[in-house]
C-alpha cells in the first residue's frame, strides 16, 4: 500500500452531498475551502463530495451551483494540495475532474503518513459488509465495464438512471436496520490488521465519533467523519477533522475558532 506523505496540518471532510438543492451547504463548503487554504497544508475529501456524480463531462457545461464549487476547489488547489476521494454517491469522479480543478485522486484505501503517524483513510462503505445487497451494487458499479457502458449513455439518460437508482436505494433503506447500514466489526478489525495502523478515519455512516477498540491486544482508534447539511437540518450540521503533530481533533461548523 503506497503512502501519501502529508507533512503539516491535514484537513479532512466527507459526505457533503452537494447538489442543486443544497445552496447553504455549498456556501458553507466554499467558506471551509477558504479556511483550509489559509490554515491547512493539505486537504482531503474522502468521498460523497457530491450527492450524485454521473461523469466528469458534466463539468464542461456545469450549472451555476456546480461551477461555483469547482471554481472554489480550483482556487484552493492552487494554494495547497487537494485530494478527492470517491464515495458511494460520486464513485464516477475521475482523473478529468481532478485535472480540471488541479486536484489529485485519493487511492482506495489511502495510507497517510502524517506528522502524528500513519493513518488509514477510506470512504467507509466497504466496511458495511452486513448490507449484502449494497455490497453487490457496489461491486457492480465499480466494475470498469459497467462504468464504460454507463458513461457511454447521454447525460439525460444518465441523470434518469441515477434518479431511479437513488429512489430505489432510499426505498430499500427504509426496511434496513441501522446496524446493517453501519460498519461490520470484523471488517474493521481486518482493515487494522492488513494496514498495520493504529488509527483509521472514514465517513459514509453519518455517525461522527471517536471509537477506541482493541485489536490483537493493541489499542486502535476509529474516527468517523460527519456528514454536512446546512439546508434541511436544524441546527445545521457538518464539520471536519484536523490531523497535526499533536493528534486528531474534530471541528464543528458551529465552532467559532
Amino acid at each position: 500500500m503506497n503512502k501519501l506523505v502529508l507533512p503539516g496540518p491535514v484537513w479532512l471532510a466527507s459526505d457533503l452531498h452537494l447538489g442543486p438543492a443544497t445552496p447553504a451547504t455549498s456556501e458553507a463548503f466554499r467558506a471551509f475551502l477558504d479556511a483550509a487554504a489559509d490554515e491547512a497544508a493539505a486537504l482531503l475529501l474522502p468521498g460523497d463530495l457530491f450527492d450524485a456524480w454521473i461523469g466528469d463531462d458534466v463539468a464542461a457545461a456545469a450549472p451555476p451551483w456546480l461551477a461555483e464549487v469547482l471554481q472554489a476547489l480550483a482556487r484552493t488547489a492552487a494554494r495547497i494540495p487537494v485530494w478527492l476521494g470517491r464515495g458511494n454517491r460520486d464513485f464516477l469522479m475521475g482523473q478529468a475532474l481532478a485535472d480540471r480543478v488541479g486536484a489529485k485522486l485519493l487511492p482506495e484505501p489511502a495510507l497517510l503518513q502524517t506528522d502524528f503517524g500513519d493513518i488509514l483513510l477510506t470512504h467507509g462503505d466497504e466496511f458495511c459488509t452486513d448490507d449484502v445487497p449494497y455490497q453487490q451494487f457496489r461491486a457492480m458499479v465499480r466494475d470498469p465495464r459497467w462504468q464504460a457502458e454507463f458513461l457511454g449513455k447521454t447525460i439525460p439518460e444518465r441523470l434518469a438512471l441515477a434518479q431511479q437508482a437513488r429512489g430505489e436505494s432510499q426505498a430499500a433503506n427504509q426496511t434496513k436496520s441501522m446496524e446493517i447500514m453501519d460498519v461490520n466489526a470484523q471488517a474493521i478489525e481486518t482493515a487494522f490488521r492488513t494496514s498495520g495502523v493504529s488509527v483509521m478515519v472514514h465517513g459514509h455512516t453519518h455517525r461522527p465519533a471517536r471509537h477506541v477498540l482493541e485489536v490483537d491486544g493493541k489499542k486502535r482508534e476509529r474516527w468517523v467523519l460527519p456528514d454536512w447539511d446546512c439546508d434541511h437540518a436544524n441546527p445545521p450540521r457538518g464539520g471536519w477533522l484536523v490531523i497535526d503533530q499533536d493528534g486528531l481533533v474534530f471541528y464543528d461548523l458551529g465552532d467559532e475558532d
